[in-house]
């Protein structure tokens, strides 16, 4: 039997600062401290975070695991194989879930109770225009992969929850994913593929404080790419079937996504950082290839 209903998993690397900040925020959650434990998993951080965590002992029931640097879809694996909660619940360090966060999913949980939960991330920095970009774009996979009750087939891993059980029952995240970067999406599409089923829960939210400069906006969507290919290959792999990509009606909307929920002139400028991160996009897709050395997709 479960000793706690919930078991909140933190992958973390080389970011400190960030992760007191998430810690902190997990301390203020309105939800019985008896009932949830936290487990930061270190992948392979040049400081031991020990000082990090100490302080946070006395009022969270919170284990520190380390591991060789392995990527946070292995990261994720070694706090879940621990976890003594009921459900568990995937956030990042750069993440601040807000104060209801695990009530809103108790209650989904109380007629869900075999579903994957996914919450909705809110962009903790709205003064960083490639912070924003970057938030849009969740915004808008959110939209068109979750579009209709009962259809959803994607949640960012910064914000969902399930049961621990059913999370081992299909071995849960794909290692062969180093980054982070098409992990989530992976395991989102292996879980509808065992029969499971995907709910959105709005209000159960993380805000999102991750610093983006243009570099680094432009590093995090060619990851993306990398990723995206690694999940089209797997996916193809399992079905037996060839390698497809979204449709050109995709793209095209995502350019112009900016422009329906952005004022103007910001939204022009949103526009252009879209463009700008499917040229990323792209290129690490090709990258991928190239480097496992498969066949060209074809379009569906």
């Amino acid at each position: 039997m479960s000793s706690y209903q919930f078991s909140i998993v933190i992958p973390t690397y080389n970011r400190p600062d960030r992760l007191r900040t998430c810690l902190e925020a997990i301390a203020k959650i309105e939800y019985p401290k008896t009932n949830f434990e936290v487990i930061v998993v270190d992948d392979g951080s040049k400081l031991p975070l020990d000082p990090i965590v100490a302080p946070f002992k006395t009022d969270l029931t919170l284990k520190l695991l380390r591991q060789e640097n392995a990527g946070p879809a292995s990261a994720r694996n070694t706090g879940a194989a621990i976890a003594t909660g009921k459900f568990i619940v995937f956030t990042d360090d750069d993440c601040l879930p807000a104060t209801n966060w695990l009530s809103i999913l108790a209650t989904q949980f109380e007629s869900k109770s075999q579903a994957l939960i996914g919450g909705q991330t809110i962009n903790a920095l709205p003064e960083n225009v490639y912070s924003t970009a970057s938030q849009l774009l969740i915004d808008y996979i959110y939209e068109y992969y979750n579009h209709g009750e009962g259809t959803a087939n994607f949640f960012a891993s910064n914000n969902f929850a399930m049961p621990v059980e059913k999370f081992r029952s299909i071995a849960g995240f794909d290692t062969t994913f180093p980054l982070a970067a098409g992990e989530d999406r992976e395991f989102c599409d292996r879980w509808l593929d065992r029969g499971g089923i995907l709910v959105y829960a709005p209000q159960a939210q993380v805000y999102h404080a991750h610093h983006l400069t243009l570099s680094t906006f432009w590093r995090q969507h060619f990851n993306y790419g990398r990723g995206a290919f690694c999940f089209h290959q797997s996916r193809a792999q399992r079905s037996r079937s060839p390698m497809t990509v979204e449709p050109l009606s995709f793209y095209f909307k995502l350019l112009t996504y900016p422009l329906f929920k952005v004022s103007l002139p910001k939204s022009i400028y949103l526009s252009l950082l879209m463009f700008l991160s499917q040229v990323a996009n792209v290129m690490g897709f090709f990258y991928e290839r190239q480097a496992a050395g498969s066949r060209v997709p074809n379009l569906a």
